[in-house]
C-alpha cells in the first residue's frame, strides 16, 4: 500500500477530521492546491470553499470551510478553519430559507452596524449554498 498523508481539520468548536488519507484538495487564497504525502512545506491562508479529503479507500469527503490556515510540513497537513461544516450535513431547502431570512434582515437593518452584520451572515450563507 502507498504511503498516506497525516491530516487534521480543526475548527474552534472541535476536531472535524483526523487520520491518514491519500490526498486533500485545499482552497488556498492564491488558488486551489492538492496535498499528497511528502508534499513540500507550505503555509497558506484559506478562502471560503470546499476541502476535499480522499481517504485511503478512495472515498471523498467534502467539507466547506470559511477561512483559516493550512500548514503542510513533514508531519502532514493541518487545516485550522475559522468555521467548517460537512457538505453532507447541508440541506438545500433549509439553506434557501435561511438565505431568504438573511436577505430580509439586510433589507430591514436600520443602522450601519446591524446592516454590516446581516450582510456578513447573508454572504456566509450564500458561500455555503455554492458548496452544494
Amino acid at each position: 500500500m502507498a504511503d498516506l498523508l497525516k491530516f487534521e481539520l480543526v475548527s474552534p468548536e472541535r476536531l472535524l477530521s483526523s487520520g491518514d488519507v491519500q490526498q486533500v484538495v485545499v482552497p488556498g487564497t492564491e488558488g486551489e492546491f492538492t496535498v499528497l504525502v511528502n508534499h513540500a512545506p507550505v503555509l497558506s491562508t484559506l478562502k471560503p470553499g470546499v476541502v476535499t479529503v480522499t481517504d485511503e479507500s478512495g472515498n471523498a469527503e467534502r467539507i466547506f470551510v470559511r477561512g483559516g490556515f493550512a500548514e503542510v510540513n513533514p508531519a502532514g497537513l493541518t487545516i485550522l478553519a475559522e468555521e467548517a461544516v460537512a457538505v453532507s450535513d447541508l440541506s438545500a431547502d433549509d439553506l434557501a430559507q435561511k438565505i431568504q431570512n438573511a436577505q430580509e434582515d439586510v433589507n430591514d437593518a436600520n443602522d450601519p452596524e446591524k446592516k454590516r452584520r446581516a450582510q456578513e451572515t447573508l454572504d456566509h450563507l450564500t458561500q455555503l449554498q455554492s458548496a452544494l
